[in-house]
């Protein structure tokens, strides 16, 4: 007789993590209330932020995808809350635009 649990507890931890990293910094310019611009290293991608008034830019480049933390490339246009967000996602670019009226 198999023990079901381990391997349920299992499951349930990976379900958990996948969750988790899916969603990450998907709000980030909520902290930024006046005009900054930034630029850093996020281990090895190069990170650029901006913001003016209510507008919104991350870019995100690693070198040869390494270090990123999407996979694929799409193009998307959503609203969150009165905010207009566009993505331009490759696999080794990541650029966001945000607009709030």
């Amino acid at each position: 007789m198999t023990k079901p649990f381990p391997a349920l507890l299992g499951l349930c931890l990976l379900c958990t993590a996948n969750a988790a990293l899916a969603d990450h910094d998907r709000r980030w310019w909520r902290d930024w209330g006046d005009e900054r611009k930034e630029e850093f290293w996020d281990g090895p991608c190069r990170v650029k932020l901006e913001s003016e008034d209510d507008e919104f830019k991350r870019e995100i480049k690693c070198k040869g995808g390494r270090g990123a933390w999407w996979h694929g490339e799409w193009k998307d246009e959503f609203r969150d809350g009165r905010c207009r967000i566009k993505q331009d996602v490759k696999y080794d670019e990541f650029k966001e635009e945000v607009k709030c009226d």
